[in-house]
């Protein structure tokens, strides 16, 4: 994991720097610039579209009653994507404009979601039987018994009221 970030902090600037030099002494200082202007411009455009459908997608499961997973999964890649577009570069911003393709995020999706294992709040896996289930992002389903329906009411009694509990067994609680 160490490694991985001290490319992640060291080794991704210095690609970067390495490809605007290229880049720059093929096409000029200020269109190298304005094309990462552009990029920017043009990657926020098409992200803000994007976000937004994703969160409706969103609204419309959660008001089908089922978890957004899927759309979870993408507004996290949008956000990425988003910071990358942002930070001047080309090579951040082709990972930030391959972020925005919606079938390279679902394959993505499933790649990430083979490699998941889901599991209820109490650490037991989560799938038919008790056994555990490798369903990724976007599954919709569930074992039964995940959801409790019901009514109540409150049948606590308060001091100084009579109870309204209808419990007692007659004959046990009558006094001669």
């Amino acid at each position: 994991m160490g490694w991985l970030l001290l490319f992640a902090f060291i080794g991704i600037p210095l690609v970067e720097i390495a490809v605007f030099i290229k880049i720059g002494g093929i096409v000029g200082l200020g269109s190298t610039l304005i094309i990462v202007v552009l990029t920017a411009v043009i990657g926020t455009a098409v992200l803000r579209r994007q976000g937004l459908a994703t969160l409706h997608r969103a609204r419309e499961q959660m008001d089908r009653g089922s978890l957004p997973l899927a759309e979870i999964f993408d507004g996290i890649c949008l956000l990425v994507a988003g910071a990358f577009l942002l930070t001047p570069g080309f090579v951040t911003d082709g990972l930030g404009a391959l972020l925005l393709v919606p079938a390279f995020r679902l394959m993505l999706r499933r790649v990430i979601g083979s490699r998941v294992r889901v599991t209820n709040v109490h650490g037991a896996p989560h799938g038919p039987g008790g056994s555990s289930s490798t369903r990724g992002f976007g599954s919709h389903h569930g074992p039964a018994g995940d959801i409790i329906d019901g009514d109540y009411a409150d049948i606590t009694d308060r001091p100084g009221q009579p109870s309204d509990r209808n419990d007692r067994l007659p004959g046990l609680d009558d006094k001669p």
